[in-house]
């Protein structure tokens, strides 16, 4: 995949940002590079790598609320890469994002996040930029993914005007194929089910570990199950 000539690009723009957007690349050629990017990360096999085999890259977000199409923002990115059942723990990624707006009190809240903290934050297409390279070839992986597949789809489309192919793998896929009872669980009900300790609940790096935690458990229940790859879970789960 062409990733460093695509950070090359994107580092070659770095001084001609501005918070609501990329300023500076309205040029056809990079719109058409960053779409090309988005395709290339799409072509992975992901699908039929060996589950222990496999670079995951774990994440989460905090937002201002559930609806991007509304305006809802995201505040915050969290991640930590994972091979396998290893949880790799010196490459995380986290960030804070630029917002102009108030957060609502009720997410100041839950998340800890202030409007100081966001108002002295990178723009989001600085930190989207940052967690592309992170990614790298990885596959996604988050918690109820609806979520972080809708913002990231709608941001995507908003600031690269390209859809965000990247597969986005739900931890559903594999906890329900383990306990079929369970739907719709939320991070403290698994984590307590599977003795996680609850660690900087609502922080998007907090979330993101505890997540990989569980990823890391289910795996391992999965390839027991059978399941050699993202492909035999899939088939799996639509017997169920």
């Amino acid at each position: 995949m062409a990733f460093e000539p695509f950070m090359q690009l994107l580092r070659g723009i770095q001084g001609k940002r501005v918070h609501g957007g990329i300023g500076g690349i309205q040029d056809s050629q990079k719109i058409a590079y960053l779409r090309h990017l988005q395709k290339e990360m799409d072509k992975d096999d992901a699908m039929n790598s060996p589950l222990n085999k496999l670079k995951v890259v774990v994440f989460d977000i905090e937002t201002t609320g559930f609806s991007p199409e509304k305006g809802d923002s995201i505040l915050s990115i969290g991640a930590i890469k994972m091979q396998g059942t290893t949880i790799i723990d010196e490459q995380q990624f986290y960030s804070l994002i630029y917002y102009e707006q108030d957060i609502p009190q009720e997410i100041v809240q839950l998340t800890g996040i202030t409007n100081d903290a966001v108002r002295n934050a990178p723009s989001l297409p600085n930190v989207l930029m940052s967690f592309f390279e992170f990614i790298q070839d990885s596959t996604l992986v988050a918690h109820h993914a609806t979520h972080e597949r809708n913002f990231m789809q709608h941001v995507s489309s908003k600031l690269f005007k390209t859809p965000f192919k990247h597969r986005i793998v739900d931890t559903s896929f594999l906890y329900k194929l383990i306990d079929r009872d369970l739907n719709n669980v939320s991070l403290e009900k698994l984590c307590e089910l599977n003795n996680i300790p609850m660690v900087q609940r609502h922080h998007a790096l907090g979330d993101a570990k505890m997540t990989a935690e569980l990823w890391r458990i289910y795996v391992e229940k999965v390839m027991e199950l059978g399941c050699e790859s993202l492909n035999d879970v899939y088939n799996q789960f639509a017997r169920i």
